[in-house]
């Protein structure tokens, strides 16, 4: 079985990638937060600190590109193969609203033949693979036949597949009917995404779907980053690690923002999804969402790794 961390943008940055490969190894490949290639053909400040290939020296990543511009496309991607790294992902799975208006991300999907004109245009004249993340459609998971009809005509290396239509969104339930079918039928390995938060997840899905052989978690492994690396016969997350794990990724920001006050903020990301990690945690985590001041951000971790219970998997419900 292989395992993916899914790109969260504000989250899984660098930073994150190479601290969480260092405490909870086992990710086998982790993709970047898109990346958006314009006409210039120049990456931003920021993209070039995400792609640089000493700050990802060691860890396996894949960086993912969006946008519905094929010449854009194949610039960023023969631009990132040109750097060393050895795939290039598409993101056609984004649900945002602002990017579906832009027919972007599962907006795409709407627009099969103008998108099978890009993926015709692209696997022309990429240099290197191109795997592709995406949703089954926009409103209903019947959508998503034709678009694999369409995927099918292509060497795609990999296909991801988030088992929501783009108006469910995160909220509602995935949409795993279909799983099977897409096994069946795509003519690309396919990788599982969607509501893998627990060990009992990962079981039940291997138990319906032994077929699959590539999985990807996103929400649940920022939730829990022991999660993958216990797949793999890791032991149970402890309280010493995380601590470590959260405290070193902190500092990492303070310098690299160099500000406490900024790198607060960005811890406050994590913490949305690492507070179901502790037990009657509402309390501190309503103080430590309402924090300005980084001493305060400082004295509630400390007090909530210092008086909460840590629980061996997220709660319910979170």
């Amino acid at each position: 079985m292989q395992y993916y961390c899914a790109p969260l943008e504000g989250i899984t940055s660098w930073h994150y990638r190479n601290l969480h490969h260092r405490y909870f190894p086992g990710v086998d490949r982790y993709y970047t937060p898109f990346l958006s290639p314009s006409q210039h053909h120049v990456f931003s400040k920021r993209e070039q600190k995400e792609i640089h290939r000493a700050r990802n020296q060691g860890v396996p990543v894949v960086p993912q590109l969006m946008t519905r511009q094929a010449e854009d496309f194949i610039w960023a991607a023969n631009a990132l193969f040109d750097l060393g790294y050895q795939e290039v992902n598409l993101n056609l799975g984004c649900p945002s609203g602002t990017v579906v208006a832009k027919g972007k991300g599962a907006g795409f999907l709407a627009r099969r033949e103008e998108l099978y004109r890009f993926l015709e245009e692209v696997f022309q004249r990429v240099s290197g693979p191109v795997s592709i993340k995406t949703r089954l459609g926009l409103k209903d998971p019947e959508e998503f036949w034709p678009v694999l009809a369409c995927y099918n005509q292509f060497p795609i290396a990999e296909l991801t597949v988030h088992f929501r239509v783009q108006k469910d969104f995160y909220r509602n339930p995935v949409r795993r009917e279909g799983l099977a079918r897409v096994l069946a039928e795509s003519r690309h390995p396919v990788c599982y995404n969607g509501d893998l938060v627990t060990d009992a997840d990962f079981k039940a899905l291997k138990g319906a779907h032994p077929a699959v052989e590539r999985v990807m978690a996103g929400r649940g492994l920022m939730a829990d980053p022991s999660l993958i690396c216990r797949q793999k016969g890791g032991g149970p997350l402890k309280r010493e690690t995380l601590r470590a794990f959260l405290d070193e990724l902190y500092e990492c920001y303070c310098v690299c923002f160099d500000s406490r006050r900024n790198a607060m903020l960005r811890m406050k990301e994590l913490w949305f999804y690492q507070g179901c990690l502790f037990q009657d945690s509402e309390k501190l985590l309503k103080i430590l969402r309402k924090a300005t001041d980084w001493r305060v951000y400082e004295d509630t971790v400390e007090r909530i790794f210092g008086e909460l219970e840590l629980l061996p998997e997220p709660r319910a419900g979170w």
